[in-house]
């Protein structure tokens, strides 16, 4: 039997109707999309001088992947803290800082003498990026309606893949015509020029002006800590924590290491390789943003459907990604490795829209950064680093070849959810259909 739920969520959950115009909201929404674009842009330039910094500082694999994986370890490790701390505070002004932090420690990247300041400035860079998805998508979603909530997180998050796009491309054009300090120089000065008309534009009060911001109304920020339960209380909410990171998993390592893929194997000088790889995190951006539109629409009058686009897109990426690895140098190989990358991270918008749903909305920021934690501990920060200790092992290729299996487990993380989905919303009281004996109050 189908779930006719769709643009339901628990009671409790979804807010009112947006206290702002729609075209409010659309600059709210693009203005955090470009800070989005510059967090990405700051986080991945990085990927784009590997070569360089390898030949320069002699860096192994290992070493150049923990450069990548420490701003994703920074993010997963307080990416809670200060997402709590920004549903209390305000999360306009938390935005603002965290993008002001990111980019003064991407300047600081650019003036480093060795791996040990690089790998301070790469810390710093993780904790100004920590909690600025989950509170950025917070602050989108409440200005919206609750039908849009998968598409809006797919476009969202999805600016991580374009900001990637044009942190590999411009950083490796950068860096061959200037140097690779100047790609981190470029990034940082534009994070802080973005911060800036971001301050002046959005304010607190414009987003919510019972609340200043900060989500839900003031009787609901006092409870806020008996409110944090709810961010675990159904196996399909967990079930999408862990879908999601194990998916991240598979997208991080392949958009951090695509570049070198494409030096090494496709004999590519550190610009064009750059350039290729980031037409591949553009597919991937492409695949967020569809997957979150699919999802909306095959779950207008079946809520259940969210989850079968997430099982069919880790499948399918399983499939593709590990075919294309163990084909020759050719343009089958980047039909399937692209095709691959299409569908590795379009389970973003459908797993942030079930978190967005059954969390409460006054820990909006909070259920996002929980959804953060699980894509950076299990994807974001290992994805990279375990690659490249693969590939000191293996060869690149041969952990490119491993790194798609990881996708079987989110695929069967999906599944689980999807199986209790029902079970779930019943005994959260969203299903209309529910006799009210059978719904267990709701806190």
């Amino acid at each position: 039997m189908g779930l006719h739920t769709a643009g339901r969520a628990v009671p409790g959950t979804s807010p009112a109707e947006p206290a702002v115009s729609r075209g409010y909201a659309w600059l709210v929404f693009a203005l955090s999309f470009g800070l989005l674009l510059s967090d990405y842009m700051s986080r991945q330039v990085l990927n784009a001088v590997f070569p360089l910094l390898k030949a320069e500082w002699l860096l192994s694999d290992a070493q150049l992947g923990s450069l990548s994986g420490i701003v994703a370890l920074m993010v997963g490790v307080l990416t809670f803290p200060l997402s709590l701390l920004a549903d209390r505070w305000g999360r306009v002004r938390s935005l603002v800082i965290a993008a002001v932090v990111w980019s003064l420690a991407t300047l600081g990247c650019a003036v480093s003498a060795d791996y040990g300041e690089m790998f301070l400035g790469r810390f710093m860079v993780g904790v100004g990026e920590a909690a600025y998805g989950s509170v950025g998508i917070a602050v989108v979603l409440s200005v919206f309606p609750v039908t849009l909530r998968a598409t809006l997180s797919g476009a969202f998050i999805g600016g991580g893949a374009f900001g990637s796009v044009l942190g590999v491309s411009i950083g490796g054009v950068a860096a061959q015509q200037l140097g690779w300090r100047w790609a981190f120089g470029i990034m940082g000065i534009f994070g802080l020029a973005l911060a800036a008309i971001y301050a002046l534009v959005v304010t607190e009060t414009r987003l919510e002006p019972t609340s200043g911001g900060r989500g839900g109304t003031p009787g609901e920020r006092t409870a806020i800590r008996s409110l944090l339960p709810r961010l675990f209380s159904s196996v399909s909410v967990v079930c999408a924590y862990i879908g999601s990171g194990l998916q991240m998993f598979v997208a991080m390592a392949l958009m951090a290491w695509t570049p070198s893929f494409f030096n090494r194997y496709y004999s590519l000088a550190p610009a064009k390789a750059g350039v290729a790889a980031g037409v591949f995190a553009l597919i991937t951006g492409i695949g967020m943003i569809g997957g979150g539109i699919v999802s909306d629409r095959l779950s207008r009058r079946t809520a259940a459907r969210k989850w079968s686009v997430a099982i069919t897109c880790s499948l399918g990426s399983l499939v593709l990604l590990m075919t294309g690895f163990l084909l020759s140098v050719g343009v089958l190989q980047l039909v399937l490795i692209g095709a691959g990358a299409l569908l590795c991270n379009a389970t973003a918008g459908p797993a942030a829209a079930m978190v967005a749903n059954l969390t409460p909305t006054a820990i909006a920021a909070t259920a996002m950064a929980t959804l953060t934690l699980a894509n950076s501990l299990l994807g974001l920060a290992p994805g990279p680093a375990v690659t490249g200790m693969l590939a000191d092992r293996l060869g690149l290729l041969g952990a490119l070849q491993m790194i798609p299996l990881v996708a079987f487990a989110a695929g069967a993380a999906f599944t689980i959810g999807k199986l209790f989905y029902e079970k779930d919303l019943r005994r959260l009281g969203v299903l209309p259909d529910v006799p009210l004996k059978n719904l267990e109050p709701q806190p």
